[in-house]
């Protein structure tokens, strides 16, 4: 057990106050982030001071959000990322051919986080930034949770518990696993409106050749401009796409 007061401690804490921050949409006060973080005010106050000292907090009167660092650091990733670098082409050549809107996830915890997207012929109602976390339970997120375990998905209605996806769609357990175990069967998950009211997606897992699972990818697009059974006809097409992602990561490695 790490002394409370060890480097790696600090550096838990200081992981812990950066995740309340990105996770909050919006700026918090010092007890705010004590509290989400489980921290003392002294010790919250300590860490956003070295944190702001950095770039990585900015205050705005007695209230601190994310700062500039954050973004930078999110450049970094983006431009040395091997599997965002291999999808790229391949994402932008799948929405040519499709109209839809090609999406690329990578596993961060009990969250997916979009790491790469290309715009189709049919805009979404809604702006998904890259960087946005998202849930597991939910539309592409079911590609990335394909593989998890008992222990796993003990693991994930215990997250969920503590961060709620923002849209109110409630953690069904039973649900989730008779989508994960169609999803095994079938090779791929089609959602309608599961995360976001009026839009069909198709998503599929993004495997090395040997299995290991790198991602999800999907396409999107309003459920007027498309529906679930042409969406079905697309996924051997999503499915090409995401072993040509696997292959090119593979030989960039």
């Amino acid at each position: 057990m790490p002394d409370a007061s060890s480097p790696m401690r600090s550096l838990d804490r200081s992981l812990d106050v950066l995740d309340v921050l990105q996770r909050a949409g919006g700026p918090l006060r010092l007890s705010d982030v004590a509290e989400r973080a489980g921290l003392t005010l002294p010790t919250a106050s300590r860490i956003l001071a070295a944190l702001q000292a950095r770039g990585y907090v900015a205050a705005e009167g007695r209230r601190f959000r994310p700062g500039p660092s954050v973004l930078a650091m999110a450049h970094s990733f983006l431009i040395s990322d091997p599997l965002v670098a291999a999808a790229r082409p391949v994402m932008q050549e799948l929405s040519a051919s499709t109209g839809l809107t090609s999406s690329l996830y990578e596993r961060v915890g009990f969250d997916r986080v979009l790491v790469a997207r290309v715009d189709g012929r049919a805009p979404l109602r809604y702006e998904l930034p890259i960087g946005r976390r998202l849930p597991l339970h939910l539309g592409a997120g079911k590609a990335i949770a394909v593989d998890l375990d008992e222990d796993g998905l003990v693991g994930l209605a215990d997250h969920l518990g503590r961060h709620p996806d923002p849209s109110g769609v409630p953690f069904s357990r039973e649900a989730l696993v008779d989508d994960l175990d169609a999803l095994r069967r079938n090779g791929y998950h089609i959602s309608s409106g599961e995360r976001a009211v009026g839009v069909v997606a198709l998503s599929v897992p993004v495997r090395t050749p040997a299995g290991e699972l790198l991602g999800a990818l999907s396409v999107a697009a309003p459920e007027e401009a498309v529906d679930v059974e042409e969406l079905r006809g697309r996924a051997a097409e999503l499915n090409r796409a995401a072993y040509a992602i696997a292959e090119s990561h593979s030989r960039g490695r």
